[in-house]
């Protein structure tokens, strides 16, 4: 059997080549690949092969991808918005809430690597139906416990449930690495991630159209918005996408990224940048009613801000990519750690100053830089890969073999530092928590923020820009 791409599931679409001969071998093994919906031939670098079939079918997985991931990400930041409802009646402090919104953030960051190579062990179209449809747990929780008298201890598990919304994107980023040509990964990633992250703002836009009707004695009816939508998701990944078998051979990557230093320089430029992002967004809204609560004194006054940072950074993920494959991530990412910590130094200014326009300012900055750059680090982990298989090649490897293995290594980075990115939202909130808890305001979390910053510029400096002997082009 010859099946270039095995996956349409109806004859005559695009993805499903004709089997060559008439022999009933051949037939039944179209079908067989029909009904799997797997890719046993995947080649995004051959021009021919991505223009006649290749981008139709990488399109229609980026599409239902980006659907899953979004609603994975709105059942993940669920609990930024539901923390506005819990009113003196529930007897949870600032801390409290804190606490809540780091939970689900710390689960999330710990599942994006068994969540990555789940991609590999079942398939991207098999993990994408699963990993929706385990969203119903923390969504169905929370619409049955969610009212006054309810334990402190209980609200925390059920917030930790919806960490599995955070697992979601690193199987999504892993998978949709793979259908996409190198040139091509910085945009096809940005706009993956970017439309994941709108599950943020949404979720908080479903929350303040919920407090400005219903009110804030009603916060179940946010997570119960959301079960008919995970269903869909589901279904379209069953009917839509694909798997792709390449990926399900590889066993290895992680114990090979693991070794490689390049993982761990990554990983913490992407702490910098999408644990800002999710940090920031999980906590903004307690930031504001705690810091500034003469001015948001009820909850919906702090939701109607809330969303706009989120989904401005959003919205800027995929220019970021683009930026990236324009100019280079190493680059862009530098530039974006710079202005940062310039963001950060007017929060901190305007904090001081009790400001909440430059405050306003400040933070939205932050949230647009952090979207930027969560686009250019993300297209820096293939490119890294890419140059390492150009040299291999150059000493004498397979070309073929080189880039498959650039494939499935960047794939799994993609997952570990996804995993150690999210885990700077926890860090985000912790420290949020105990600056406020410490000195009653959020400067000393700022000058953390700041000093992070600074730092990861300065790593992007000498690891990828500094001129060296044997610099690394692409990156």
């Amino acid at each position: 059997m010859r099946t270039a791409v095995g996956t349409a599931g109806t004859a005559g679409t695009a993805g499903t080549e004709t089997p060559a001969g008439d022999t009933p071998g051949d037939t039944e093994g179209a079908v067989d690949a029909a009904r799997s919906r797997s890719i046993t031939d995947w080649r995004p670098e051959d021009e021919v092969f991505w223009a006649e079939t290749g981008a139709g079918v990488a399109r229609r997985n980026l599409v239902f991808s980006v659907l899953s991931e979004h609603i994975g990400f709105s059942v993940w930041s669920l609990w930024s918005v539901l923390v506005l409802f819990l009113g003196p009646e529930y007897h949870v402090d600032a801390a409290g809430k804190f606490t809540l919104t780091a939970l689900p953030t710390a689960l999330g960051a710990v599942l994006r690597l068994p969540y990555t190579f789940a991609v590999a062990r079942f398939g991207g179209r098999n993990w994408t139906m699963v990993s929706a449809l385990l969203l119903l747990v923390p969504t169905v929780l929370a619409g049955l416990v969610l009212r006054p008298g309810v334990s402190y201890g209980t609200l925390l598990a059920v917030a930790c449930a919806a960490g599995v919304g955070g697992g979601n994107f690193a199987s999504s980023m892993a998978n949709i690495n793979a259908f996409y040509p190198q040139r091509l990964k910085g945009w096809a990633l940005g706009v993956n991630a970017g439309g994941g992250n709108l599950g943020v703002p949404v979720v908080q836009l479903v929350g303040l159209l919920v407090l400005a009707t219903a009110g804030a004695a009603h916060p179940r009816l946010v997570p119960l918005v959301y079960l008919p939508l995970i269903v869909l998701a589901a279904l379209g990944a069953a009917l839509r996408m694909d798997n792709l078998t390449s990926l399900r051979s590889d066993r290895r990557a992680l114990r090979e990224v693991a070794g490689e230093p390049h993982s761990w320089v990554m990983s913490l430029l992407y702490i910098g940048t999408f644990g800002s992002f999710i940090g920031f967004g999980f906590a903004f809204g307690q930031v504001l009613q705690v810091q500034f609560h003469q001015q948001f004194d009820t909850p919906v006054k702090a939701a109607y801000l809330t969303f706009l940072g989120p989904l401005l950074g959003s919205l800027v993920r995929p220019l970021g990519g683009r930026m990236a494959d324009r100019w280079g991530g190493a680059r862009v990412t530098l530039w974006t750690f710079a202005a940062m910590a310039a963001g950060t130094g007017v929060v901190l200014v305007a904090s001081q100053q009790k400001s909440l326009p430059m405050f306003l300012t400040g933070f939205v900055a932050l949230f647009v830089l952090s979207g930027i750059g969560n686009g250019s680090t993300y297209k820096m982990i293939p490119a890294i890969f890419q140059a390492g298989a150009r040299i291999a090649v150059a000493a004498g490897a397979d070309k073929e073999t080189a880039e498959r293995d650039s494939r499935r290594r960047a794939s799994a980075l993609i997952g570990l530092a996804g995993a150690l990115g999210a885990f700077g939202g926890v860090l985000v909130n912790i420290a949020f928590r105990q600056s406020f808890l410490g000195v009653g305001d959020g400067d000393a979390a700022y000058w953390a923020f700041l000093a992070t910053y600074a730092v990861c510029c300065a790593v992007t400096w000498v690891v990828y820009l500094r001129p060296r002997v044997g610099p690394m082009p692409g990156v």
